[in-house]
């Protein structure tokens, strides 16, 4: 998904969401929910305050867990 589709999906300009990439922006709860709602996953899965694993490894690993 492209940072743009991202951001129409979510009602956000596209630099938000590479703000949010790069952590040089901590998302409002409210945005942080529907950023989760769009992948269908916790928002756990992708802010956390302990490093994780790349988002898209866990995501990876989320779909084929179905």
């Amino acid at each position: 998904m492209s940072r743009r589709t991202l951001a129409d999906c979510v009602g956000v300009n596209p630099q938000t969401i590479g703000y949010l990439e790069r952590g040089d922006y901590s998302p409002s709860l409210e945005l942080a929910m529907k950023i989760a709602r769009v992948f269908d996953v916790s928002i756990e899965l992708l802010f956390s305050f302990e490093p994780f694993e790349p988002v898209a490894a866990a995501l990876r690993r989320a779909g084929a867990s179905e």
